[in-house]
């Protein structure tokens, strides 16, 4: 009699920890889902951003839009997403999308990540988009 109930006993404790496992699993895919509908605004940013730093550029990125960009940026930063760095770095397929390869006259620039066309993003360590990048070959 007592082995069924150590086995109900311990049945039931699989069950809660697998129901916090599938609750914390569905808050990090809500926050996902969330955070992938952000991403673009953040790229109009960054793209506004790198025109403006242009000295030929007409454009400029007023001192309040780049505080309203920081501010963005590090409430996102501080639910678990981070910016995938990846220029100048080796190129790998399980970390990057290629979009085009460059022919390269220095072969310290082979194989490497030209340009970054447009920026991956990880949230809590896991991709959510990966960086599409300009290889050089």
């Amino acid at each position: 009699m007592e082995d069924k109930y150590l086995r109900l006993f311990a049945e039931f404790e699989n069950y809660k920890k697998r129901v916090s496992k599938e609750k914390n699993e569905l808050r990090e895919t809500a926050s996902e889902n969330v955070l992938n509908a952000i991403l673009p605004v953040l790229d109009d940013f960054d793209r506004a951003k790198k025109l403006s730093d242009d000295e030929n550029s007409p454009e400029h990125f007023t001192e309040g839009v780049s505080l309203v960009y920081d501010k963005l940026f590090s409430i996102l930063s501080s639910k678990g997403l981070e910016k995938m760095e990846s220029l100048n770095c080796e190129f790998d397929p399980e970390q990057h999308e290629a979009v085009a390869e460059i022919p390269v006259e220095d072969e310290n620039q082979k194989g490497k990540i030209i340009d970054v066309v447009e920026n991956g993003y990880k949230l809590n360590g896991k991709i959510i988009r990966y960086p599409k990048v300009v290889v050089g070959k």
